[in-house]
């Protein structure tokens, strides 16, 4: 018997819920080696995330399952956005909880690992609040799961966005042309920042630095005068313009004040039509680029790409070893919490501190002071 092993056999699920994410797999598979390989548990797998609880379909991950699954990107268990307290089940959106408190009983689980980002961190303590022992790993490309240090799979897309922004400077050079590279991370800048220095973009627009068009101008003109006629601009999805910031932060309170029907109708149109410059930024910031600087602009989205493929090593590593971690914890009976990253250990951070947080960039950030140093234009 080895050491750390419990007398009585514990019975664990996991599955993996949200967007799928490079290092799910490896993930999986550290959880499972440790707690079957040093601690003597019964692990099974639940299909397509907490929809596959809810209906109580179940994968057997036993030494077999596990083998060969550690390079491979996506996950075995299959994903879903599907929420327990928000299902669709048939045309109706239904609280499905209760069905999902019955097959953890109904699988005699000891506890549940669950693998995903915020939305999951959510998920997670409301079926700890009724009662489940929840365990969660944080995975996002995004880096934005608060109270770790990172997420696994940031890496494996941070190399994807550099090498694209890499291979793009031959055609920018070669045409003189502007480049405006869309890259993923919803509302946080952290895989825009990390790529855009990384892969020597000349602008960076993030989240959480609103941006002014004539000032990203400006940074391409000068380079045009320096002799540099073509730029990379990475742009973070959830980048936003002062002037769309400003109009909807305005619209909102507009909205708030509104107190008979026909206030609250125009106040809602109002914030829609707002909303709407949302749509399609990217190639209106290329566009209005094209106007101010009278070079030819490109866009390139890179989209779901960034989620794909092969794991990096270091995601691999991660994700591995958080999961080893969670074999302990779950062998010590600390339920209720994330296993986060700590420098090159790890810590149970409970999931009250995590669930409904967001880590985005904070504005004296070593990486953005480096950016402004190596005179990289973050639109301000």
């Amino acid at each position: 018997m080895h050491k750390g092993k419990n007398v009585m056999t514990k019975y664990v699920g996991i599955l993996t819920s949200g967007g799928d994410s490079p290092g799910l797999n490896a993930a999986i598979r550290g959880v499972g080696k440790a707690a079957m390989g040093f601690y003597d548990m019964k692990v099974i797998g639940f299909r397509d995330g907490f929809r596959g609880l809810m209906e109580n379909r179940t994968m057997r991950l036993d030494g077999g399952e596990l083998s060969g699954i550690l390079t491979i990107g996506g996950t075995i268990l299959g994903t879903s956005r599907d929420k327990p307290h928000r299902m669709l089940v048939g045309d109706k959106i239904c609280d499905m909880t209760d069905v999902i408190l019955k097959n953890y009983e109904a699988n005699h689980l000891d506890a549940l690992v669950c693998l995903g980002g915020g939305g999951t961190q959510k998920n997670a303590l409301r079926l700890k609040e009724r009662g489940l022992n929840v365990i969660t790993l944080p995975k996002t490309i995004d880096n934005d799961v608060a109270m770790t240090d990172v997420t696994f799979g940031f890496d494996t897309a941070l190399t994807i966005a550099t090498e694209a922004i890499d291979r793009l400077h031959s055609t920018a050079h070669s045409h003189h042309r502007i480049v405006v590279v869309e890259i993923m991370g919803h509302g946080a800048g952290w895989l825009a920042l990390g790529a855009g220095i990384a892969g020597g973009a000349d602008v960076i627009l993030l989240p959480e630095i609103p941006y002014d068009v004539e000032h990203v101008a400006h940074t391409i003109r000068e380079r045009r005068r320096a002799g540099k006629p073509f730029s990379i601009v990475a742009m973070a999805e959830g980048a936003i313009e002062t002037k769309v910031l400003d109009e909807t932060k305005a619209a909102e309170k507009k909205k708030a004040r509104a107190k008979t029907k026909d206030e609250k109708k125009s106040a809602s149109a109002e914030l829609k039509k707002v909303g709407a410059q949302y749509t399609d930024k990217t190639l209106t910031l290329a566009k209005q680029l094209e106007t101010l600087t009278g070079l030819e602009s490109r866009v390139t989205i890179l989209g779901h790409l960034q989620r794909g493929g092969t794991p990096t090593a270091a995601d691999r590593l991660l994700a591995t070893r958080l999961g080893a971690a969670c074999s302990g914890f779950l062998n010590d009976g600390t339920y209720g919490v994330m296993v986060a990253a700590r420098g090159d250990g790890t810590e149970p951070v409970p999931l009250e501190h995590v669930a409904g947080k967001r880590k985005t960039i904070p504005f004296d950030h070593p990486w953005i002071e480096t950016a402004r140093r190596v005179g990289i234009g973050l639109g301000d």
